[in-house]
């Protein structure tokens, strides 16, 4: 090569430092062999995949993931296509998230969407940033903002959220949370507000209360939601959950509205399952009826295979609206499954099953893909804990 000239993959890797947007096909092929020039371990991975509906009522798709670091930034891009009339795959949406470490105390990071233009063009959606600041006394604050682009592509925030997280005292933890959005004025108005507060204790548990409260428009709050519970911890894992919902009623006062139960267990083998139990006063096809009954129930098993793979397998139950006293029925099923595809990726096979008419499921959507992301591939072979 001539002295001063670059190769194209130097000039790729370049344009990708600048941020230029190039379409995802393109950057899986290159991202890994721009990470060999810029980090001294590989922490590029790539993701392809295949969906479609069986019984052909959709059009297929195709999604493209990509994670690299380039510089100490972070950079995650996400294409979906979808099958065009010609039967050429054409964009559908298309997602470039960046994360870039501005000092020692502060993190920005930055979400934009894309879509087509009526005219087919690539145009922008919506971004949203968010820069976070770690300060004295373990606080934290963090600043989110929305804008969406108005009629000439100028963006416009439509909303800003304001948290501020301290350590009240040794266990006791606050985060207030202010959302703003546009007034009449064109300027930013207080519209939400939450306030957060977790209490630990030393045998694991955590007592956590959140208040949500909604302007009225004349510079006053007015209680909207209350959510209180205790979460059970071990090992750094949620193993169990228990938390209420309380909302103003008729007369004013809180009264519980939602109840959802969560636990977690280990069979051992390698599975995992857990059970998320969802209670409410509002049945489907019932009126009329104050007291909590369980109306949705989830199940998902965890379980790792001979091979150095796993599945999960999720299952939902929920009330029938026609009949809500014959208990709960399956109304969707996923099973995913990954195996071991060697030269460190994996084939990921994922598939969502929904009752017929006559209850039987059946295979309404099937996703077939390849990742080399390592939290895929990564199997816990932690041994299970011991029964308490």
């Amino acid at each position: 090569m001539e002295p001063g000239r670059k190769s194209p993959l130097m000039i790729f890797c370049r344009l990708l430092k600048s941020s230029v947007l190039f379409s995802v096909t393109v950057l899986l092929g290159f991202a890994q062999l721009c990470l060999a020039q810029n980090t001294s371990s590989n922490q590029s991975w790539a993701a392809s995949s295949q969906q479609e509906v069986p019984s052909g009522g959709m059009n297929p798709t195709r999604t493209s993931e990509m994670h690299a670091v380039v510089d100490g930034r972070i950079i995650d891009k996400t294409l979906v296509e979808t099958l065009g009339p010609d039967g050429q795959y054409v964009l559908y949406s298309e997602t470039e998230k960046e994360s870039v470490r501005v000092n020692d105390t502060t993190v920005r990071n930055i979400e934009r969407a894309f879509g087509l233009s009526p005219d087919g063009e690539r145009t922008l959606i919506q971004e949203r940033q968010e820069e976070s600041r770690s300060l004295p006394d373990n606080e934290e604050k963090v600043v989110r903002t929305i804008s969406n682009p108005d009629a000439n592509g100028a963006l416009q925030v439509v909303r800003r959220e304001l948290d501020d997280s301290k350590q009240l005292s040794p266990g006791v933890r606050e985060t207030t949370t202010n959302v703003l959005t546009p007034d009449v004025n064109g300027g930013l108005t207080p519209a939400v507000q939450t306030v957060e507060r977790e209490t630990q204790s030393g045998n694991g548990t955590i007592d956590f209360k959140k208040t949500t409260q909604l302007s009225d428009g004349t510079g006053h709050w007015q209680l909207s939601e209350v959510r209180e519970g205790t979460s059970k911890v071990e090992n750094g894992q949620i193993r169990s959950k228990d938390e209420h919902v309380l909302r103003p009623g008729s007369n004013g006062n809180l009264v519980v509205v939602e109840r959802t139960v969560s636990k977690r267990t280990d069979a051992g083998a390698g599975e995992k399952r857990d059970t998320i139990d969802k209670y409410s006063t509002n049945v489907p096809g019932q009126a009329g009826n104050d007291s909590l009954q369980l109306v949705q129930r989830e199940i998902t098993v965890q379980q790792n295979t001979a091979a150095g793979g796993h599945s999960t397998t999720r299952q939902i139950e929920q009330a029938d609206p026609g009949d809500p006293s014959d208990g709960l029925r399956v109304t969707e099923k996923t099973i995913n499954i990954v195996k071991p595809g060697g030269s460190g990726s994996a084939d990921e096979n994922r598939t969502i099953l929904t009752p017929d008419s006559d209850g039987r499921l059946g295979e309404v959507w099937v996703d077939v893909g390849k990742t080399s992301n390592p939290s895929v591939i990564q199997v816990d072979t932690r041994p299970p804990a011991k029964p308490q």
